[in-house]
């Protein structure tokens, strides 16, 4: 009786209001039910330990020496990087309006790393920028990201030099000229399985080989005497961006950094449901154990960092991006300098970059690592 009364009722209406009232309230049980095992699935871990911020300058030197200490130890078990990498160049150009060179490293684990190096044609020293390409399953893009513009308003590499500074960029491994020389000689999403497999099977991760191999390229960029080593950068979009506040945590040397499109609380993106967002590159074994994003995104205290997100990004739930940024704030203001910690949060916004935060981007280059005036 009733679904013969549904079909009679869908006819009219009044039938369908309440075809769609029911539609509704179908919906929103499964949105609330998707939610709530998502929440359990929060729940089923230990609990996480709270980023706490000492009152006092020497506790939290201490606590961050510990955090750091920590997330060397959870990204795996490497060889010591050499103290300067042994670098070819392959190839040298003349452009328009800067020298572009093609150099590759060997980074001692089974990695043959390529990479660019733009120049300004004048002899510096330069301010300089590691750039750090972004995932987005495009693994033939890499590195020459700097030179494309898919997902940046501009060719970001172009651009950075022709304002003045010297731009590093590497592929990561399984991306660009990397594709197929992994462990299994795959390409796309299964060379990149496969490596974070062998990793793992090596007391490694994936994640630590990205940024040791990032850290390389920092050695050698250091290394150029048209670089100017009190005033490196580094920046990025999504997993660029993720890049970015990691290797600012763990290495002094950076100055400044722009992470656009990718502030992640590992937590929120449980209960979002959006583990799916992120490859599995991601993903450090054990991490939740001790810390959240949070503590990484304090150690770069009191440097400049700069946050461009989205709040439609589903790939960093913002609720997460606010916990990050009142859990982490306190690290700049124990040093005295709480506008370099700058987290600026878009209406409507995905995971995009748009021009508006390119102008940003240059705004606080030019503040923090500016170009000498002739």
């Amino acid at each position: 009786m009733k679904s013969d009364w549904l079909k009679l009722g869908s006819a009219s209406l009044n039938g369908r209001r309440l075809a769609g009232l029911l539609l509704l309230i179908l919906g929103s049980s499964v949105g609330f039910m998707t939610t709530m095992a998502q929440t359990n699935w929060l729940n089923a871990l230990p609990a996480v330990p709270a980023l706490r911020i000492p009152p006092n300058l020497a506790d939290w030197r201490v606590a961050r020496a510990e955090i750091r200490s920590r997330l060397n130890q959870l990204l795996g078990s490497f060889p010591e990087k050499p103290p300067r990498p042994s670098v070819a160049t392959t190839s040298r150009s003349r452009e328009a309006n800067y020298w572009r060179e093609q150099f590759v490293f060997d980074d001692g684990i089974g990695g043959v790393v390529p990479g660019y190096l733009l120049l300004p044609l004048s002899p510096g020293p330069h301010p300089a920028i590691l750039y750090c390409h972004w995932h987005g399953g495009e693994y033939s893009i890499g590195k020459e990201e700097l030179f494309q513009t898919n997902h940046t308003p501009v060719a970001p590499g172009v651009a950075l030099v022709e304002q003045g500074y010297v731009v590093i960029a590497v592929d990561a491994p399984a991306f660009g000229e990397r594709q197929g020389k992994g462990p299994d000689g795959e390409i796309g999403s299964s060379g990149e399985v496969s490596a974070a497999k062998w990793c793992l099977w090596a007391g490694r991760t994936m994640w630590g080989w990205i940024l040791r191999d990032d850290r390389m390229a920092l050695d050698y960029l250091l290394t150029r005497p048209e670089v100017d080593p009190n005033k490196v950068g580094v920046m990025g979009i999504s997993m660029g961006a993720t890049r970015t506040w990691w290797l600012m945590a763990l290495d002094d040397r950076l100055k400044a950094g722009v992470a656009i499109a990718c502030l992640t609380r590992y937590q929120d993106l449980i209960a979002a449901g959006g583990l799916k967002g992120h490859g599995i590159y991601y993903f450090v074994p054990g991490m939740l154990n001790h810390f959240d994003s949070e503590a990484v995104v304090a150690c770069i205290a009191p440097r400049p960092i700069l946050f461009l997100t989205g709040d439609q990004d589903r790939g960093s739930p913002i609720s997460g991006v606010k916990t990050i940024e009142s859990a982490a704030r306190p690290a700049w203001e124990l040093f005295g300098q709480s506008t370099n910690f700058v987290s600026r949060i878009y209406p409507g916004l995905g995971h995009v970059y748009t021009p508006e935060m390119w102008a940003r981007t240059l705004d606080w280059w030019h503040r923090y690592i500016p170009i000498a005036k002739p």
